[in-house]
């Protein structure tokens, strides 16, 4: 969905966000944010399971609330609401989707004052990306983690990009630590340089994980492997260690091997 894309009217099971105008004694009246402010209907019996002594306990006015379209209307514009068939997942999603979106209006909005583009020119940047990404604001993030080389194909102005990679700057990007340490020896007189050499061949730094390795003290070494979540960073160590402990096995040396305390952590 685009960051300024107002939708004409829901499906039924879409997940929408809507703000509570009215709480009466069977339900509520809500406007639907995404809909130009069409407004829709939450049945006392929508609003949660077994009896409800106090609806304002679940909804109050002003409040925005994730709800589920369970039946539209389409001739009168009437669409009914469930609060309670809304799943925990469909909730963060849908938060998720929405944050994503007004980041992406913010960004968008500074891009657009910069450039000195109106909003024609803006909705045509948006459908470009769209074509790309599911949000706008995934492109951001993709030039956040990756590069701007990643947008390349997406057909977009050079002073448009370059706006992007600024903005993409601020944001903060997720990612775990899995550290051990390596405790290795060769009892040969090119042994220091072949594990050097060694260490120096897992060292690598791709857009999908870094490792680094560090000297502690004869015969310890520290690996840091970083990357986007552990699934990810325990490949990463593991194909790290094996290609160690091959070199040292080769060359009839001592290899041992010793996890430390992983890290979850944001960087930008």
């Amino acid at each position: 969905m685009s960051s300024i894309e107002i939708k004409h009217l829901p499906e039924e099971g879409d997940i929408v966000i809507a703000t509570t105008q009215e709480v009466t004694g069977h339900g509520a009246y809500v406007r639907l944010d995404e809909y130009n402010g069409m407004m829709g209907f939450l049945h006392i019996s929508e609003i949660a399971t077994g009896w409800i002594r106090n609806i304002e306990r679940y909804v109050k006015p002003r409040q925005k609330t994730v709800l589920k379209v369970i039946r539209v209307d389409k001739a009168r514009e009437e669409v009914d609401l469930s609060l309670k068939q809304v799943s925990g997942e469909e909730r963060k999603s849908k938060l998720i989707e929405v944050k994503k979106n007004e980041k992406a209006s913010a960004f968008m909005e500074i891009i657009k004052t910069k450039g000195k583009l109106n909003d024609s020119q803006i909705k045509e940047i948006e459908d470009k990306i769209l074509q790309k990404y599911d949000y706008v604001y995934d492109i951001f993030e993709s030039v956040a983690k990756k590069g701007i080389e990643t947008i390349q194909n997406v057909g977009l102005p050079p002073e448009v990009s370059n706006a992007i990679e600024e903005e993409s700057s601020k944001i903060q990007i997720p990612h775990v630590e899995v550290r051990g340490i390596l405790d290795i020896s060769i009892k040969k007189p090119d042994g220091i340089e072949i594990i050097k050499n060694a260490l120096s061949s897992v060292e690598t730094h791709k857009s999908t994980s870094n490792v680094s390795i560090t000297y502690v003290g004869a015969p310890k070494y520290r690996v840091i492997v970083t990357a986007e979540n552990f699934k990810i960073a325990e490949k990463a160590m593991n194909n790290t260690v094996e290609k160690v402990r091959s070199i040292i096995d080769k060359h009839r040396g001592i290899f041992n091997f010793i996890r430390e305390e992983s890290k979850k952590k944001h960087q930008g």
